[in-house]
């Protein structure tokens, strides 16, 4: 028997099933994580309208100073957040700011730091269906340096580097741990290597700012710490400030 022609649902694809167009969206997208820190968010954008839910995803579309701006939850996983990328990258988005948070793996970062990838290391399920090993997952440059000017103009405690990106959790062993941390990665995330690798490939500028939730190297865990909670307004507060950056305003 003659085998049957296989199914690829591409971005374009979920974009038509759920009826979003390029005009829906803003010249930035900002993906916070979770819906707490969407709602967050969308109080800073002027005249926010709901025009996307899908599932747990919900997108707001608005102004900041001046400039149309997209909050969206993107999913704090990568096989969420690899959907919603999808999306936003088929519908012609132009900027994407991922908003998220992460695990130091350096003993001199503190819980409420910021963290800021220039690379990723990919431990996710989800890139090898898209990239080789050989492929380099980076930020934009340019929005990644709007940003690091931006925590820098607000005094925010920022570190820059590598973020290693794994769905496994629980399975962050000692060895494997130190053995990321000795390739380089400064941060360890379940999110940044699916969304930049997805926006790089489709051309779209992406980079990818972290609080710092806890230290793995240390053990201080900071979802009780007031720290982590400032942290997430304040990375909020950069990105806002990176796009005026950006626009000359």
């Amino acid at each position: 028997m003659p085998m049957k022609k296989a199914i690829h649902l591409t971005g374009k694809d979920l974009a038509g099933m759920v009826q979003l167009r390029p005009q829906d969206i803003g010249k930035y997208v900002i993906m916070p994580g979770t819906p707490d820190r969407l709602t967050a968010l969308v109080k800073n954008i002027k005249n926010p309208m709901k025009n996307f839910s899908f599932m747990e995803h919900t997108m707001y579309t608005g102004e900041y100073n001046g400039v149309r701006v997209t909050g969206m939850n993107g999913g704090m996983f990568s096989a969420n957040t690899a959907i919603t990328t999808e999306i936003v990258c088929s519908i012609q988005g132009e900027n994407i700011i991922r908003l998220g948070s992460c695990g130091a793996l350096r003993e001199d970062i503190k819980v409420g730091d910021l963290i800021l990838a220039t690379a990723s290391m990919r431990g996710d399920g989800v890139t090898p269906y898209y990239v080789d090993s050989n492929f380099e997952t980076v930020p934009d440059p340019q929005l990644t340096g709007a940003l690091e000017k931006a925590a820098k103009k607000l005094g925010a405690t920022l570190h820059t580097g590598k973020v290693w990106s794994t769905d496994a959790l629980l399975r962050e062993t000692r060895e494997l741990v130190e053995g990321k941390a000795a390739a380089g990665a400064i941060a360890v995330d379940m999110v940044s290597s699916a969304l930049l690798t997805i926006a790089q490939l489709n051309k779209v500028k992406a980079a990818s700012l972290l609080a710092v939730s806890d230290n793995v190297m240390t053990g201080e865990m900071g979802f009780t710490n007031p720290a982590y909670y400032i942290a997430e307004t304040t990375m909020i507060k950069v990105a806002l400030e990176a796009i005026k950056i950006l626009e000359g305003t």
